[in-house]
Order: structure tokens, then sequence, then C-alpha cells
């Protein structure tokens, strides 16, 4: 699934838009290797809530040995906004396992470009939710991507498939997570975010996990193991691609996981999409970039106005 950037850069950040590029390439070639195993394990007789587990709790101890290891201990300090955090973690941990289970019958691909639908779900939450101001262009860019879902999904056609809702409740879930990872921003370090967030998904799933539980294969752990080690990993260099640029620059690549989803989908699962999936791909990436690319006037104009006011 598409995963959304730390909002800020760290403090001890430094421009390096090179290193920057580098890492969320290899971040966006590693989300849609980290899918294709959900995918699998989700096909061949898993309940998607264990694969959910599997997410969590390898994730929580791939990010425990990296904090010990690297003695930032200072990254398990208790939340400064326990609510939020316990928010956010229910939003991410809802928007995992309804993409995940949606895999079970959605190809990759589609899927995928389904769930970029969250970043024109944020413009409406933050209008409805926050009451912040949205101009007529950015509104028109969002319709433009409910009109590229409507010609994915093609609902009231034999195409359709009620699963593929479950992916449009993800990326709701995933703009709501994305609203509350704003306001921790401000509060939070981003890594002590990221491990309570595994943390709490681990805790709550491992209580209903033993009544959808298969005993797994070795190949069966070593995916459920690769999905939790692989989530770690990219989350780690996706907040680390942020320390070294904007967040405006580095969002373009983002859609690049549609590329690579349809690429691990037909080369895996034998799918590829057809021309009315990429057409509605196409309108997707092109309403988001222009959502990011007003987004990033408005907030050079907010702060042009601060600097002049200071003055």
């Amino acid at each position: 699934m598409s995963h959304s950037p730390p909002p800020v850069a760290l403090p001890e950040a430094r421009y390096d838009p090179l290193r920057a590029t580098l890492l969320i390439l290899i971040t966006l070639s590693l989300f849609p290797v980290m899918d294709s195993c959900a995918k699998y394990l989700v096909q061949n007789g898993y309940d998607f809530i264990q694969v959910v587990w599997a997410r969590y709790a390898f994730h929580v101890a791939a990010t425990l040995v990296f904090i010990v290891s690297s003695r930032r201990r200072l990254w398990l300090r208790l939340p400064r906004g326990p609510g939020l955090q316990l928010l956010r973690a229910l939003l991410l941990m809802g928007a995992t396992g309804l993409f995940f289970a949606a895999l079970r019958v959605i190809d990759l691909a589609e899927a995928v470009a389904v769930n970029f639908v969250a970043p024109l779900l944020v413009v409406v939450f933050s209008v409805v939710l926050l009451g912040e101001r949205v101009g007529l262009r950015r509104w028109g860019a969002v319709a433009v991507g409910f009109v590229a879902i409507l010609i994915i999904l093609r609902p009231g056609t034999g195409i359709f498939q009620w699963a593929s809702l479950l992916v449009v409740g993800a990326a709701a879930c995933n703009a709501l997570h994305q609203l509350v990872t704003r306001k921790l921003s401000a509060i939070d370090h981003p890594m002590t975010t990221l491990f309570v967030s595994g943390l709490v998904g681990a805790v709550c799933l491992s209580a209903i996990v033993p009544f959808h539980w298969r005993d797994p294969d070795l190949l069966g752990w070593g995916l459920m193991a690769a999905i939790g080690g692989i989530g770690a990993v990219s989350h780690y260099s996706l907040i680390r691609a942020f320390q070294y640029a904007p967040a405006s620059m580095l969002a373009p690549y983002g859609y690049t996981q549609i590329v690579a989803a349809t690429a691990i989908g037909y080369a895996v699962f034998g799918n590829f999409p057809d021309l009315w999936t990429i057409l509605g791909a196409l309108l997707i990436i092109a309403s988001g970039l222009y959502v990011a690319y007003r987004e990033a006037i408005s907030r050079r104009l907010t702060r042009a106005k601060e600097r002049g006011a200071a003055a």
C-alpha cells in the first residue's frame, strides 16, 4: 500500500537532494515487494488478519533491534500525545487490514492505484474536519481524481468487484492517518511515532490472531517476516529521505509505486492492468501531482507573508 511521508524533517536534517532521491527510490521499490508478499499469502490460504499481525509484529521486532543496536534509545521515550498516537495507530491498522484483505481478489496495480486517492481525500477531510480553505483549482483536481476512481472500478459493470471498496476504505483511513500525523509532527519524534504505531498494531492484533491462525510453513514464515522487515526498513528509509529534501521535491516520486506494482504484479501473478485502469491511474497521478503543486505554492505564499509580517 502507499504510505505517507513524515510531514517535517528532523532537527539534524541537511539538504542533500541526491541522497534523498536515492533513499526515496529504495523506499518505493520496497513497498510493492511488501504488498506482493502479502498478496501471495492471502491468496494461498492465510487469513488477512494473520498477515496484518505479521506486518506489525515483525516490524516492531526489526525496529527494536535497530534502535538497540544504534544506541538511540531516546526514540523509545513515552509519546507526548498518547491519544493522537493511539488514533493514528488504529487508522494505520485499519488501512493496512483493508488493503491486505482486498489483495486477495484485486490485482496489485489496481489496488495501489486506487489507494493513491488518499492525498485527494486529505484535501476533503482537511476542509470538513479542520476547516481549511481550498481553492477551486484543488477542488477540480479532487473531482478529476474521483472520476478516475470510477473509471478504474467501473461500478455497474461486470468488471466491478465489491472488494474494490475495501481499497477505497483503506485510502480513507490512510488520509485520516495523514491528518493525525500532521498534528503529531509538532509533538513527537517521527521514530517514536513509527514505533508506537507498530507496537499498538502488534498488541491489538495479537489478541485476535489466534482465532484466525494457520500454522505457517517455512515459506509462510519467511514471507511474513519479510513483510515486517521490509515495512521497518522502508519506513526508516522514507524518514531519512525527508530529512535530506522537502516533501514538495520528493512527492512526485511516490507515484512510481504504481509502475513498480504493475511490473511486480505481472511478473509474479501474471496480472496486467487493462487500458481503462491505466487511464484511471494516469488521471489519479495527474490530479495528485497538481494538488501537491498547489499546496507547495500555498506554503510558499504563507511563509512569504509570515516573513513580511515579521519584518
